[in-house]
C-alpha cells in the first residue's frame, strides 16, 4: 500500500465507517457461524466489530508490521492473528464457518493470485459456509489512489464464473456506488454447484 492508503486505512474515520456502515451492510443476512477468517485484516478496522458478532475470529495479515500490531491487540483477548498469504492460507481444510476479505483482492498482483485466493477460501471454509468479499470498482479515482501501489481491479461481471470455478455455488453480487459485495457458499454434501 502507498502512504495515502496507509493513512486512510489506519485512520479513526475509516474504522468508524467500516464498523458503522460497511460491515453492517456486508454481513446483513449472512449466516456467519462460529469461526470467521478475516483475510487481509490490515490495521484491524473490522476486527473489533467482528469480535462482537462471532465467538471466534482469526485475522490473517500479509504485512509483518500490521500483523504484529494486530497480534498485540489479540493478546488482549480480541482475536487470533496470523501472518500469512491469502493465496496460500496456513490453515487446515474446512476450518472456518465463514471467510471475509475486505478490499484485499485488488492488492494482489494478478487475476491468477485472486483465483488462487478464491480456491484457498473454498478449501478452508466448511461445507455450507460462506465467503464474503467487498471490493472497489475500477475507476480513474481508484487508479489515482493506488499510484505506487498494486491495483488489480476485479470486474464485478467476472466474479460469478471465477467463484464457481473455485467450487462455490449460490454466488450473489450486490453492486453499490463505488464498490460491491459478493457472497458465495461452499456446497454441503447434498448440494451441487451452480
Amino acid at each position: 500500500m502507498n502512504l495515502a492508503e496507509q493513512f486512510i486505512c489506519s485512520s479513526s474515520a475509516w474504522r468508524y465507517l467500516t464498523q458503522r456502515q460497511l460491515l453492517p451492510w456486508l454481513l446483513s443476512g449472512v449466516p456467519l457461524g462460529d469461526h470467521l477468517l478475516e483475510i487481509g485484516a490490515g490495521y484491524g478496522a473490522a476486527t473489533t466489530y467482528l469480535n462482537t458478532q462471532l465467538p471466534r475470529v482469526t485475522s490473517l495479515e500479509y504485512d509483518h508490521n500490521s500483523a504484529c500490531k494486530l497480534k498485540s491487540q489479540s493478546d488482549k483477548g480480541c482475536s487470533a492473528t496470523v501472518q500469512g498469504d491469502g493465496a496460500r492460507l496456513p490453515f487446515a481444510s474446512e476450518t472456518f464457518s465463514c471467510v471475509l476479505a475486505i478490499l484485499v483482492l485488488h492488492h494482489l498482483k494478478s487475476p491468477q493470485l485472486q483465483d488462487r485466493t478464491f480456491a484457498e477460501a473454498f478449501r478452508v471454509v466448511r461445507p455450507g459456509g460462506v465467503f464474503i468479499v467487498f471490493e472497489i470498482c475500477d475507476s480513474w479515482f481508484h487508479r489515482i489512489g493506488h499510484i505506487r501501489s498494486i491495483f488489480t481491479p476485479v470486474a464485478p461481471g467476472s466474479v460469478s464464473p471465477r467463484l464457481v470455478a473455485a467450487g462455490f455455488s449460490s454466488v450473489n453480487l450486490d453492486l453499490r456506488r463505488g464498490g460491491f459485495r459478493m457472497t458465495a457458499i461452499r456446497p454441503g454434501p447434498t448440494d451441487s454447484a451452480i
